[in-house]
C-alpha cells in the first residue's frame, strides 16, 4: 500500500485534530472540509478500499461510526449529515486508505457549497437482477 497521509497521521509524522481513537480506529477534523464539523474515520489497518479490511477493523469501524455521527451532530448543531466513503479512484477515492466521511449538512448552506449528490437511476432488468443476486449470495462467505 502506497504511503499517505492517512499513514503519516497515524505515525504521527503529520497532526491533526483528534476527535476518536482506540487500538483499531481514528478519528479527525478533515482540514478541507466540505462543511463545519467534517469529520474522517479511517482503520488503523492498511488497506485501500473497503473489501481489502479485515473483519476486526471493519466491525470496529462499525461500532463507533454511529457514536461519531451522534458526536458531529451534537458539537455541530446539524439537522442532518452525509456517510460517504469511496472505494477506487473511479469512484473518486483520493486518499488510497480507508476513509469514511461524516459530513453535517445544513439547512442554511451557502448556493454552491458543501456536497453534490446527483442520482441518477438505471432502468432495472428483474430477470438480471435475479441472476446477479444469486451469484452474490454464492460468493458471500458463510
Amino acid at each position: 500500500m502506497a504511503d499517505t497521509i492517512f499513514s503519516k497521521i497515524l505515525r504521527g509524522e503529520v497532526p491533526c485534530h483528534k476527535v476518536y481513537e482506540d487500538d483499531l480506529v481514528l478519528s479527525f477534523l478533515d482540514v478541507g472540509p466540505i462543511s463545519r464539523g467534517h469529520t474522517l474515520v479511517i482503520p488503523k489497518e492498511p488497506a485501500e478500499t473497503l473489501d481489502g479490511l479485515s473483519d476486526e477493523s471493519a466491525a470496529a469501524i462499525g461500532r463507533v461510526l454511529p457514536r461519531l455521527c451522534r458526536a458531529v451532530m451534537q458539537a455541530t448543531g446539524a439537522k442532518a449529515y452525509n456517510v460517504l466513503q469511496n472505494n477506487g479512484s473511479d469512484a473518486h477515492q483520493a486518499v488510497m486508505h480507508v476513509h469514511f466521511h461524516i459530513i453535517p449538512r445544513y439547512a442554511e448552506r451557502t448556493s454552491g457549497a458543501g456536497l453534490g449528490v446527483v442520482w441518477k437511476p438505471q432502468e432495472f432488468d428483474h430477470a438480471e437482477g435475479e441472476r446477479l443476486a444469486e451469484r452474490m449470495s454464492k460468493l458471500m462467505p458463510q
